[in-house]
C-alpha cells in the first residue's frame, strides 16, 4: 500500500481556528489522522489565580464567545458550593432559562456550520438568519448578544420582568416551526443524506473509552448528559427528556441537535410559566473558605467540568478546566479513519469544535516520565533564560 500525508492547517481556508491534522490517505481512502493542539494557549488558568473570584466571572466568561453562560454557570456554582450557599430559585430559573436559550443558540449556530461544510450554504444563511431570534431575545434579558454578564455568585445580576415573557414565549414558537421545518429538510434532503449517513461512525463502545461527551456520545445511542445524572441550576425541576440517537453517525450528530433544541424550546416555555417569585440573587462574602470543588454543567457541546482550589482568601489557589472539545478530541482520530478526504471537514465540524476552548500547555519530560507546569515566575525566567540563550 503506497500512503501519502496531507497536512491540514494549523493555517487553512477549512479552519476557523488553528489546529493542524495530518491525515494518511491512500488514494481517497484515509487511514490515519493524528490532530495537534497547543496553537492557541492564553494561560487562563493561571491568570485567574490573579483575579478575585468576581473579576474571574467575567474573565472566564471569554473561554468561549458561544458558550460564554456556560463557563460562569459552571464556575459560579462551583463557588456557591464552596461558600455553602443555596441561590434563591429564581435566580435559579433565570440562570437555566439563559443556559438554554445559549444552548439553542449553539445549535442553530452548529446546523448552519455544518451545512457550509458539506456545500449546502441554504441552509447555513437561514439558519443564521433565525439564530438572531434568539440573539435579541438574549439581549432582551441581558443587555448583550454575546457575553451575557448574567451570572454572579449567588445568583443572577438582572430579573426577567413580566414584560418580556411574552416576547419570549413568542421567540420559542418562532424558533421551534423553524427548527422541525429544518428537522423535515434534513431527513430528506438527498444532498445532507448522502453527506452525513455512515460518515464519521462512533460506536458506543469506542465512544465510552475514549471519553465521548455531548451529543457526539448521545449521537452513539448513550444516555448521559449532566443535566439529568447530576442536576444543577434548576434543571432538577424542570420536565425534560435526554435525546439520543443511534445511528452513531454525522446524521446522528444533527438529529440529536435539532431534536435538542425542539426541547430547550419547551423547556423554556415551561420555566417562564413556572418562575419563583422570591429574590434573584444573594450577596455573599468576598472571601471563600478553604476547600476544594468539582462543578459539572452540560454546555451544548456536552460536559463542562471546573475544578476550584479556595485557599480562604478572595482570589482561587487554582482553577482547572476540562471543556468537551478537549474531551471529544480523541473520537475526532477515530471517526477520521476509513472514510474519505471529502468527509474530514464535516466529520471534524460534527463535534462542534473549539479551539479558544481546548489548549492548554504542560511541560512533558519523556524521560523520567513525569509533566509539570510552572508558575507564572518560573515561566517569566524561563522566558528570558531561553531568549538569552537564543541572542547569543
Amino acid at each position: 500500500m503506497s500512503t501519502v500525508k496531507i497536512p491540514i492547517g494549523p493555517q487553512h481556508p477549512a479552519l476557523k481556528e488553528p489546529v493542524n491534522f495530518t491525515i494518511e490517505v491512500d488514494g481517497e481512502q484515509v487511514v490515519d489522522a493524528k490532530i495537534r493542539i497547543g496553537y492557541n494557549h492564553r494561560g487562563m488558568e493561571k491568570s485567574a489565580e490573579l483575579r478575585t473570584y468576581v473579576r474571574d466571572i467575567y474573565f472566564f466568561e471569554r473561554v468561549c464567545g458561544i458558550c460564554s453562560h456556560a463557563h460562569t454557570t459552571t464556575f459560579t456554582q462551583g463557588v456557591e458550593e464552596l461558600l455553602d450557599e443555596d441561590v434563591p430559585r429564581r435566580g435559579l430559573y433565570i440562570r437555566t432559562i439563559v443556559c438554554e436559550l445559549e444552548r439553542i443558540h449553539s445549535h442553530y449556530l452548529w446546523l448552519g456550520v455544518a451545512g457550509h461544510e458539506i456545500g449546502f450554504d441554504t441552509l447555513l444563511h437561514y439558519t443564521w438568519r433565525d439564530r438572531e431570534v434568539v440573539m435579541d431575545l438574549l439581549e432582551a434579558i441581558s443587555g448583550n448578544r454575546v457575553n451575557y454578564a448574567m451570572n454572579t455568585i449567588g445568583g443572577v445580576r438582572r430579573d426577567i420582568s413580566k414584560d418580556t415573557i411574552p416576547t419570549i414565549k413568542k421567540g420559542m414558537d418562532i424558533l421551534r416551526k423553524r427548527m422541525q421545518y429544518y428537522l423535515k429538510v434534513c431527513v430528506n434532503e438527498p444532498t445532507i443524506l448522502k453527506r452525513a449517513q455512515g460518515v464519521g461512525v462512533l460506536p458506543p463502545e469506542v465512544a465510552r473509552k475514549l471519553g465521548a461527551v455531548g451529543p457526539t456520545l448521545r449521537a452513539s445511542g448513550i444516555n448521559m448528559d449532566c443535566r439529568k445524572d447530576d442536576p444543577n441550576a434548576a434543571y432538577g425541576e424542570v420536565p425534560f427528556d435526554v435525546i439520543t440517537w443511534d445511528s452513531r453517525d454525522v446524521f446522528g450528530r444533527v438529529a440529536v441537535r435539532i431534536l435538542e433544541t425542539l426541547q430547550s424550546c419547551n423547556m423554556i416555555d415551561w420555566m417562564v410559566d413556572h418562575l419563583p417569585k422570591d429574590e434573584i440573587r444573594l450577596k455573599l462574602k468576598r472571601r471563600v473558605p478553604e476547600g476544594e470543588v468539582l462543578s459539572r454543567y452540560e454546555a451544548p457541546r456536552g460536559e463542562l467540568i471546573y475544578y476550584i482550589k479556595a485557599n480562604g482568601s478572595d482570589k482561587p489557589e487554582r482553577v482547572k478546566v476540562r471543556t468537551p472539545s478537549l474531551a471529544n478530541w480523541p473520537s475526532v482520530e477515530y471517526m477520521l479513519k476509513g472514510g474519505y478526504i471529502a468527509d474530514v471537514p464535516i466529520v471534524i465540524a460534527a463535534i462542534d469544535p473549539c479551539l479558544s476552548c481546548t489548549d492548554r500547555v504542560t511541560f512533558v519530560d519523556a524521560e523520567k516520565e513525569k509533566t509539570w507546569t510552572m508558575d507564572l515566575e518560573s515561566l517569566r525566567r524561563y522566558g528570558i533564560e531561553f531568549y538569552e540563550k537564543k541572542r547569543w
